[in-house]
């Protein structure tokens, strides 16, 4: 989720367990510890363009970090309490900060992207998709409740806001049931056994949703729009070939480095890659894409085949057309 919003979830889960004495400063606190986990985006190497991808949303945001987390906050923010004459002592600070570090790791599981939520005791990644990275009604009713706390110097009012935002996910969890069964009817149309699927929110919103299924060896991919009523449309997207590695990057040798490398990035993508359409040199994490229709991936490696003693460099693409804006809202919109 963005940092804002995992600010506000940990801010207001605070503020809802605090004295109406400690509010404000419970709400500080349980702010800035929801903030800590995404401080692995700090972890980088300028020769291993991959080192961040395998490090984000990892230990930081796992369940048994929370205790840990809490305690560098305080660390922290105890003398600054102390120098300013707020009214928390070393207890209550690092109770809110655990509450704060608490949400990070479920919110992060809540989105599409995986998180490491039971690391180390396992590498997979936990990715429930019920909502997308950035929704603004999501973060606006923890604002709300939020500002109505402070405002008033009433928890009942974040706890309001999180069983609302708790409802918003669980709304999330519905339109993504729904988009995943009209999917499979429409695999079955096309006289396809889907043997991989995987449903994704698309950017701010619980309507359109993007599908992507394997079956023979190609990816199909399919925008889904489920309004809270009515009949369900299926905007038909592209299709692309599943990265094949024995075929397109025969000769590699196992044991280089850009070998090692695709095997980094195919345990980050679990296994959904594919080449560029347009661009045959660029490994793509056929998951994510701009356009919920198309294949052209967001973010990909870049195959140096000629240098395989080098590291991939990892590729992102964030830009949209005018056009592919407007075919975007027209598939939020219902629009034929």
């Amino acid at each position: 989720m963005d940092i804002l919003t995992h600010g506000l979830l940990g801010g207001a889960l605070a503020q809802s367990c605090s004295t109406k004495a400690e509010a404000r400063s419970a709400t500080l606190v349980g702010f800035i510890a929801a903030l800590l986990a995404d401080a692995d985006a700090l972890i980088q190497s300028a020769t291993d363009p991959l080192l961040t991808l395998e490090y984000h949303r990892q230990f930081t945001h796992s369940l048994i970090f929370i205790p840990v987390g809490a305690l560098l906050v305080v660390l922290v923010l105890w003398p600054i309490f102390k120098k300013f004459g707020q009214p928390l002592g070393f207890r209550q600070i690092y109770l809110y900060a655990l509450l704060g570090c608490a949400t990070s790791g479920v919110l992060d599981a809540c989105t599409s992207y995986g998180t490491h939520l039971l690391w180390p005791f396992t590498g997979e990644r936990v990715a429930w998709s019920v909502v997308s990275i950035f929704d603004p009604l999501f973060s606006l009713i923890l604002i709300v409740a939020l500002g109505a706390g402070l405002r008033w110097h009433k928890n009942w009012a974040p706890r309001i806001g999180l069983l609302l935002a708790a409802g918003y996910l669980s709304l999330g969890w519905w339109q993504h049931q729904r988009a995943e069964g009209v999917i499979h009817a429409v695999a079955l149309e096309r006289g396809h056994v889907a043997e991989r699927l995987t449903i994704k929110p698309t950017m701010g919103n619980l309507l359109l949703w993007r599908s992507i299924y394997r079956t023979d060896g190609v990816y199909h991919v399919d925008a889904v729009r489920v309004g809270i009523g009515g009949q369900a449309k299926v905007y038909p997207g592209e299709s692309v070939p599943a990265f094949d590695p024995p075929y397109n990057i025969a000769g590699l040798p196992a044991e280089s480095v850009l070998y090692q490398d695709i095997g980094r990035f195919h345990t980050f993508s679990e296994g959904y890659l594919a080449l560029h359409p347009d661009d045959p040199r660029l490994l793509g994490d056929v998951r994510y894409a701009m356009l919920p229709t198309s294949t052209r991936p967001l973010w990909g490696i870049r195959l140096d085949l000629s240098h395989p003693a080098s590291h991939a460099q990892f590729e992102a693409t964030r830009r949209m057309s005018r056009a592919e804006i407007d075919q975007f809202v027209g598939m939020l919109t219902g629009r034929n």
